[in-house]
């Protein structure tokens, strides 16, 4: 049995977040601990809130609540979705946990006897209209490299350059809009990520099998200009976890907190502890995925994000464990996605454009949602959300391949030999064909998703449904059972089986569909299947099995029509 950890890019906790968020880190990444379970391999799969910074003061500001409860709300409101979506975590934590502020205190410590952190009187722009010192993502301007009109202070998300700033052209208060802003001098911690830049770069060369696309951002950040930058881990706010040098007090750093991009990416490790707190489990329990001296060693730990994150996973975050000296485990694999576009736009959480995740659970059940989301991944390149490439993707997948296949089958065997698998019949040429093909289909298939590889994955998965249907039209058994019923029942048989074999395998894209497959066809053990052969004999003859449901109904033009409508403009 193998053990990976999986962790999904931790979302801010300032709204409810787009499918563009959705399939740029979490949705993924269950797809994957989904698929690792059902191979029978033990999975610890984390996410969180990522809870401290301006965002939060001001959306909660806006709320008219205090920082503290806004946050409990909305990770309240973020879990109920993550649930709405099946997104199986272990553990869904927070950000602002007691395991994460002792955490990212240890950490911090542990740099600065390690000399990796420094002191610096800097001059930070305040602003005059909002009364106080704003955070490097709260300033906004025109990028100096390539013209982007809203880059943020730390970093263009356009051509993801890292900025400071003073880099910026007609900076601007994000906050207010005022440009009445000065420049301020305050001290803050600095973690020197320079000192760091060749064991990141060793590092970062060993790892051959990654993503071309995490590769060249980190590797951009890493040379470009004047190399990887020491950067600013402290700042000048009220929420957030307090400056402390492990557990002691940190002189002249009284009143700050750490940066959101120190302690977010900590809490990761710090989520593993809230589990077994919440579970009644031990320090030992956790420490076994996160310590490769207490057992972790043997771990493959895989990290998936969207490609804005990639420069703090690929650096800040493994500086920070490299630079504490101590044996933590480090990401194997990082799975990194462009950006899914929508409808001729970007999707955009504060701009309010595009389909949000409540929203979408509102319209359709969420397998309609992972299916497409999954099958369109944007991981080569940006993808597109269109509608009527959801309503044609819904219909001709789900609905005409996998729905249409279920439905056949069980209601002609109900309505010629009854709700039992049948017995008659000798497989023959056509068959053996079959399996031979089903067998090379699921090694693709399997191939695909060992790699992550998720599109190509999802075309593998239909590809398999599409053989059953070919099957049924070739050997047409509504025709056979007229001159040979025995035979036209060996059909059914396999068929029935085909049903059994497509839940089990499909079940890390559409899980709740496969789970009304397998209670319809009253198949307990849904485990992943060995080989094809075996598969298709697992419903033995007299095993009952009822007529399930519509799987998936089809999308109407008229829903389509009103759905393009309703999300034409922007979110309220």
């Amino acid at each position: 049995m193998a053990r990976h950890l999986i962790t999904s890019a931790i979302p801010y906790i300032n709204g409810i977040k787009h499918l563009g968020n959705l399939v740029g880190s979490q949705l993924p990444a269950d797809l994957y601990a989904r698929y690792q379970r059902a191979r029978g391999n033990e999975v610890m799969f984390l996410c969180a809130t990522d809870e401290h910074g301006t965002p939060a003061e001001l959306a909660a500001a806006k709320a008219g609540k205090p920082v503290a409860d806004f946050c409990a709300e909305m990770w309240a409101v973020q879990a109920e979705i993550a649930k709405g979506f099946r997104l199986s975590f272990d553990h869904f934590g927070r950000s602002s946990s007691p395991q994460n502020h002792a955490l990212t205190q240890h950490f911090a410590g542990r740099l600065a006897d390690a000399g990796l952190i420094r002191e610096v009187s800097e001059k930070q722009v305040y602003s005059n209209a909002d009364g106080r010192f704003l955070p490097d993502r709260y300033i906004e301007g025109t990028c100096p490299n390539c013209g982007y009109d809203k880059a943020r202070g730390d970093q263009c998300e356009n051509c993801t350059k890292q900025l400071d700033p003073t880099d910026l052209i007609n900076p601007r208060s994000a906050i207010s809009g005022s440009t009445d802003l000065e420049v301020r001098e305050t001290k803050h911690l600095y973690l020197r990520q320079s000192d760091m830049r060749g064991k990141l770069q060793e590092w970062i060369d060993s790892k051959t099998d990654w993503p071309i696309l995490t590769t060249s951002i980190a590797k951009k950040w890493l040379n470009d200009g004047d190399g990887l930058q020491d950067r600013g881990i402290t700042r000048d706010l009220d929420w957030g976890i307090p400056v402390k040098k492990g557990t002691e007090e940190w002189p002249g750093m009284e009143g700050k907190v750490f940066y959101v991009w120190f302690d977010a990416p900590i809490e990761y490790i710090a989520c593993a502890g809230e589990w077994a707190e919440a579970h009644g489990k031990t320090d030992a329990d956790w420490e076994r995925w996160w310590r490769t001296d207490k057992g972790a060693e043997d771990v493959r730990y895989t990290q998936f994000m969207g490609k804005d994150n990639v420069p703090f996973h690929t650096l800040s975050f493994p500086a920070t464990i490299l630079g504490s000296g101590e044996p933590w485990k480090l990401v194997d694999y990082i799975k990194s996605f462009n950006y899914l576009n929508y409808d001729g736009g970007q999707f955009s959480t504060s701009q309010g454009r595009g389909v949000f995740m409540d929203q979408a659970l509102e319209i359709l059940p969420p397998d309609y949602w992972r299916w497409w989301l999954l099958s369109h991944a944007p991981e080569s390149s940006d993808s597109e959300f269109t509608w009527e490439n959801f309503q044609t993707s819904v219909n001709k997948d789900l609905a005409d391949v996998l729905g249409n296949f279920a439905s056949r089958v069980t209601k002609f065997c109900r309505s010629k030999f009854g709700e039992a698998v049948p017995e008659g019949g000798t497989p023959g040429d056509r068959e053996a064909t079959l399996i031979q093909a089903l067998d090379a289909g699921l090694v693709e298939y399997q191939t695909h998703m060992d790699n992550i590889e998720v599109r190509k994955a999802a075309a593998a998965l239909r590809a398999l449904w599409a053989m059953g249907n070919e099957y049924l039209q070739d050997v047409a058994p509504w025709t056979t059972f007229k001159e040979d019923p025995d035979a036209a029942a060996m059909q059914i048989r396999i068929a029935l089986n085909l049903v059994r074999f497509y839940a089990a395998i499909s079940s890390p894209f559409i899980p709740d569909a496969s789970a009304q497959l397998l209670t319809a066809m009253n198949a307990d053990d849904a485990t992943w299947p060995q080989d094809v052969a075996s598969a298709i004999t697992a419903l033995p003859v007299g095993h009952s099995f009822a007529v399930p449901e519509v799987t998936f109904r089809k999308i109407s033009d008229e829903e389509r029509v009103g759905w393009q409508d309703q999300f034409a403009g922007v979110r309220a």
